[in-house]
């Protein structure tokens, strides 16, 4: 290692102290330790150009040990990305551009926005297969213009999450040789050493998971770092896992090796100690960092913006060669064209029989593929019932990369995390899939999605108590509820055929926001009164006779539209005039405006009814002190969905005797 090689990886662990102890918030454990590991790989082993932060064909690096955040800060601010030294002061502080975790969107150069361990290592392998994906369908020979790595670092917390092995057993059967996980192996967590929970033998579940392993068995060494990288790139059949020994803490005399380093702040005392251990100048002063650390990083950057203008070059002579495959490249990376696809009556067309909405939803999926080329998905093992294959498209794996359809397996949390991973790639756009009820094991990365604005479908079928006979282990019941609870996301309960088509249209023109279409397992009627003003999120599905004097005003989501319709036709056999409105979307109802929400809701009719065959929390924002709600107050049961229907009062008569009370208590 030369001397300013040296002074390079030390200048990365003295700002990252730095930042960390003048926050008095932090953890300088992990940047003291894995510093060497990163200027290493950004260095010498990964293209990236700081003047053009989205190049498409750059290197992917993901800190899935976000908790690290200041060793990716410090390397952004070296290299020029944009992070200044006064962003570097204002770590953890409010609107900084230095926050506790790394987000993305936020901050320029990162590529993912990581906290949750493991999530890194989840969206690392969706962007492998984007890569592998993009490459086999534009590619030619001489001209291999989607080529790069992924990069994913983290440590014993990443790998003790369960996603990480979902998310690693996948990326070793599809063969995503350039997939390159470094681990941060320093046997240190919160509570202690490692052994007191984890003492399973790392590399050897690797291996088993189809991935070549390597060891560098000194995390200073940075010759032994640098062949390790260059063997995982020689392996064109397998990813790379490449174990990195390190010390937590390295450098610091009293918290080296030690818990307290991960963390908390070091302690002034404890960063000078730092400093003067490691040979720094002026070991008393905060935030110095000499010319010549600046000077080194910028010749490094050269490099990256050398490979870029080389790529540029080839990329170039490639559009002129190869016109059609410019045209398409432009299409995959262009918005869809939300207006022709609002008036297209082929989108929207449908039959006039009654169709269950996840059947409705795998038609719109062979509509959207022929329009969106870029369209890729698939289900956790369940696309025949989910309804979510893509006719003609062919499967994607580690024989055919081009194939569009995603087998993710029984892994619902590493598959959200994949598709997280695909939509950060760019390029694409993802769909996943899998049971409502098993939303549970997706959560965490949906909400990541929603954090970072990504317009990621979500498709979950067998809605509701209508899933019968498998009882309720497979019956959702609080998932709305948990969905509608999270920011920035549209979640979507179709009725029929023009709301679903309504469901796709929002979520493949969405651009910030991604979508959760919630289906039925059991058939829908077509309704006269259904409009693509689903797409405001609640609209008049069925008006009363006399709106102004209608006495009430049943509210309705998916299934229990029609059955709100019929109850609707019952009460006015009664003399009882209501209103019936379709919400297949609270979050889009929330959006419009206040003259809107009231010409569908008017304030002064207080007599409503929610009618939805889920958990009625969240439904008291529409119904008021003096509404009602028919919804599910309790799990469900084992039987046929008709029985079940009838059990839990999701029945015409049902609905009317609480309408007629509702309304009667407010006359």
């Amino acid at each position: 290692m030369s001397n300013i090689d040296t002074k390079c990886v030390n200048a990365i662990r003295v700002l990252a102290a730095d930042a960390i102890q003048k926050a008095k918030s932090g953890h300088p454990g992990l940047p003291l330790g894995s510093a060497p590991m990163a200027y290493e790989l950004w260095a010498n082993h990964m293209n990236h150009n700081a003047k053009d932060p989205k190049w498409a064909n750059r290197d992917r690096f993901i800190l899935s040990g976000g908790h690290g955040s200041t060793l990716l800060y410090s390397l952004l601010h070296f290299y020029g990305y944009g992070l200044t030294m006064d962003d570097m002061k204002e770590f953890r502080q409010m609107g900084s551009l230095t926050p506790g975790h790394p987000e993305y969107g936020h901050t320029v150069g990162v590529e993912a926005t990581t906290g949750p361990l493991g999530a890194g290592m989840g969206m690392a392998v969706g962007m492998a297969m984007a890569e592998a994906h993009l490459a086999s369908m534009f590619n030619r020979p001489g001209y291999p213009v989607v080529d790069h790595y992924t990069f994913a670092l983290g440590g014993d917390g990443c790998m003790m999450e369960g996603i990480s092995s979902e998310a690693f057993s996948l990326a070793g059967t599809l063969g995503l040789s350039k997939l390159i996980i470094l681990y941060d192996s320093n046997k240190i967590s919160i509570e202690g050493n490692t052994d007191i929970a984890f003492t399973e033998d790392v590399q050897a579940r690797m291996r088993a998971f189809g991935f070549q392993t390597i060891t560098v068995e000194d995390g200073n060494d940075l010759e032994a770092i640098g062949k390790a990288i260059e063997e995982a790139k020689a392996d064109k059949e397998h990813p790379s896992f490449i174990t990195v020994k390190t010390q937590i803490g390295y450098g610091c005399p009293a918290k080296q090796g030690k818990a307290s380093a991960h963390g908390e702040p070091l302690g002034e005392e404890n960063v000078k100690a730092m400093k003067e251990n490691l040979g720094w100048p002026e070991p008393d002063k905060s935030f110095n960092i000499p010319q010549d650390v600046y000077d080194h990083y910028a010749d490094l950057a050269k490099k990256g913006e050398a490979a870029e203008a080389a790529w540029n070059k080839m990329f170039a002579e490639y559009c002129e060669k190869f016109p059609e495959d410019k045209a398409r490249w432009e299409k995959y990376h262009t918005a869809v064209n939300a207006e022709a696809l609002y008036n297209s009556d082929e989108f929207w067309a449908y039959e006039d029989k009654a169709v269950a909405t996840r059947n409705l939803s795998g038609k719109m999926i062979n509509r959207l593929k022929d329009i969106m080329p870029n369209l890729i998905g698939g289900s956790a093992d369940l696309a025949p019932s989910n309804k979510t294959h893509m006719e003609g498209e062919g499967d994607f794996s580690k024989f055919n990369y081009a194939g569009r359809n995603l087998h993710f397996g029984v892994r619902e949390l590493a598959m959200a995390a994949i598709a997280n991973g695909l939509m950060l790639h760019g390029g694409l756009r993802a769909y996943v899939a899998t049971f409502f009820v098993f939303s549970d094991y997706t959560k965490p990365m949906v909400r990541l999605a929603a954090l970072m604005g990504l317009p990621v479908t979500y498709v979950f079928t067998h809605d509701s108590i209508g899933v019968g006979e498998d009882g309720p282990t497979h019956e959702p019941i609080e998932q709305m509820a948990m969905l509608r609870a999270l920011p920035n996301i549209n979640v979507f309960r179709p009725a029929d055929a023009t709301e679903t088509a309504a469901g796709w249209y929002l979520a493949v023109t969405s651009t910030k926001t991604p979508t959760a279409l919630v289906l039925t397992r059991q058939n829908l009627p077509q309704l006269p009164g259904s409009s693509k003003d689903a797409l405001k999120g609640a609209y008049v599905v069925s008006e009363a006779k006399d709106p102004a004097n209608m006495a009430g005003i049943l509210i309705g989501t998916g299934s229990e539209v029609s059955l709100a319709i019929e109850a609707q036709e019952e009460l006015a056999k009664s003399g009882i005039d209501v209103r019936v409105v379709s919400m297949p979307c609270m979050d889009l109802f929330e959006q419009q405006s206040a003259e809107y929400k009231e010409s569908v809701l008017p304030k002064d009719v207080r007599a409503r009814v929610a009618v939805e065959a889920l958990s009625s929390f969240g439904w008291g924002r529409y119904v008021g002190l003096d509404g009602a709600t028919v919804c599910m107050e309790s799990f469900g049961a084992s039987a046929p969905a008709a029985q079940l229907f009838e059990k839990f009062g999701f029945t015409k008569q049902h609905v009317v005797e609480v309408a007629m009370k509702v309304i009667a208590a407010n006359n």
